[in-house]
């Protein structure tokens, strides 16, 4: 099992160069049966995890996934994937709006590059009492935005935009600089939980709210799943300045500015 300080210890470079070309495929295919998992509540259908070498995440903290929230016959309403061929990676975004049971999700899913199946599942499970939760209404701002899962090209930007657009956005608690750094879009619309700062306005801004104390502890533990085709990057990360809150920040770029913020924060409350 591995220990999640030595996880989060690992730098993206280390994950780049510790990797290589997979199949996207098979990335799809682990993702189908993670997700009927959810709706059916049944691990059996987790075929291609690794027997030898596999560990569970929920909320930054290791524990035995029997016991998590895949052991729970969830009915997913929303997914969303984003697929990282270099790192073999993908994050998977899902809302559950069950009225007793709901739930937002963002799950990365790690693979081995020998062929010998997923090492990890990496989840940040949001529900009643954190921060900014409603699922119902995450549900219908979500489904009026557009996350086709390939963009065109000529929209794309290469995975050290992406890597620099995500990091600067979540230095600015402890940067100030940082906030010109980063490749503000017109429109962006952004979706806190389930608070949104978006009306369809064409000057729709996501600098709405950001930090105004930038002295604040990091955003730390960060881990990356960078899809270039589809102009968008998952972090997984520490809200330190929320009392270590667990925290998804998903991210889509087009034409290389912002287009898009998702965000799910795990209170302590939750």
């Amino acid at each position: 099992m591995a220990r999640l300080s030595t996880l989060l210890a690992l730098s993206p470079v280390l994950l780049y160069l510790a990797s290589a070309e997979c199949n996207r495929t098979e990335l799809l295919a682990f993702v189908d049966g993670y997700v009927a998992a959810q709706n059916m509540g049944f691990l059996g259908y987790l075929e291609g995890a690794d027997p030898y070498n596999f560990s569970y995440l929920e909320n930054n903290k290791s524990r035995e996934i029997t016991t998590g929230v895949l052991g729970k016959i969830l009915h997913v309403d929303r997914q969303y994937t984003a697929i990282d061929l270099v790192n073999c990676a993908t994050f998977t975004e899902l809302i559950i709006t069950d009225p007793a049971h709901p739930y937002v999700i963002g799950t990365q899913i790690r693979h081995q590059t020998d062929g010998r199946g997923v090492y990890l599942i990496d989840s940040i499970v949001s529900t009643t009492g954190s921060w900014l939760f409603n699922a119902s209404q995450t549900l219908s701002y979500a489904t009026k935005e557009n996350w086709d899962p390939v963009i065109p090209p000529e929209q794309r930007s290469s995975r050290d935009d992406l890597m620099h657009a995500a990091d600067t956005y979540l230095d600015m608690w402890q940067n100030g600089s940082a906030i010109a750094a980063v490749p503000w879009g017109t429109p962006c619309d952004r979706l806190e939980g389930s608070v949104y700062t978006g009306n369809g306005s064409p000057t729709d801004s996501c600098m709405v709210g950001i930090p105004t104390n930038n002295t604040q502890p990091p955003n730390s533990g960060r881990r990356y799943v960078v899809d270039e085709e589809g102009g968008t990057i998952s972090v997984l990360c520490v809200f330190e300045h929320l009392n270590m809150a667990p925290d998804s920040h998903l991210f889509r770029l087009l034409n290389g500015k912002l287009r898009y913020i998702h965000t799910i924060t795990v209170t302590s409350s939750s």
